[in-house]
């Protein structure tokens, strides 16, 4: 569901003048939200702080239920909700495929420059097309300890030779190769085809 196309001034006015049984129209939306960040999570798991978020939402709606809490925590939701619809189209919006942009955001550093920005989204698109290549005959990889090492290398060198020098040292680009590695492992393990396909 897009919730950038809700008018969510309306759609709060209309939950709190309007609607008969708000405990339930808040449970729809908690499970709208839920599904949105079970699946956010799973493609990207740097974005656990929209996770926190909705913890923080639903641990103060526990604490008092009273009318104005509903209604609160139901406003509270779709404006999470519709930051995750952001989030999703911010992807598009840097050029960068879903998975390319979750290498991305595992990558990125702060404070960097533009021509340095330009080339970890280049770094991030060949990153992912190469690990496609290289997954792709490799069944069961996750099983066998020289297919391991041999991805993680492969991920390694790959960023040894596409991150920019400076503003990344090597240190950073063997944490970066960790944590990537963990992530391709992680999908994989868990039967997500699309990586390696």
């Amino acid at each position: 569901m897009d919730l950038s196309q809700i008018d969510l001034a309306r759609l709060r006015d209309e939950f709190a003048h309007k609607v008969q049984r708000k405990h339930a129209a808040l449970q729809d939306m908690r499970d709208v939200v839920e599904k949105k960040l079970q699946q956010m999570l799973a493609r990207n798991p740097m974005r656990m702080d929209y996770y926190k978020k909705y913890q923080e939402i639903i641990a103060d709606y526990n604490r008092e239920k009273d009318r104005v809490t509903v209604e609160e925590t139901f406003a509270r939701l779709v404006a999470l909700a519709h930051s995750l619809d952001a989030e999703q189209r911010q992807a598009a919006e840097e050029g960068l495929s879903d998975d390319e942009y979750v290498l991305f955001q595992m990558l990125f550093k702060d404070n960097i420059s533009k021509a340095d920005r330009d080339q970890l989204k280049q770094a991030s698109q060949s990153l992912l097309a190469s690990l496609h290549e290289l997954l792709r005959p490799m069944y069961d990889w996750t099983k066998n300890t020289s297919t391991q090492a041999e991805v993680k290398v492969f991920i390694l060198d790959n960023l040894w030779q596409s991150l920019p020098r400076p503003p990344f040292t090597d240190q950073e680009t063997e944490t970066l190769a960790g944590r990537v590695y963990d992530y391709v492992w992680q999908r994989s393990a868990n039967g997500d085809a699309g990586l390696a396909a």
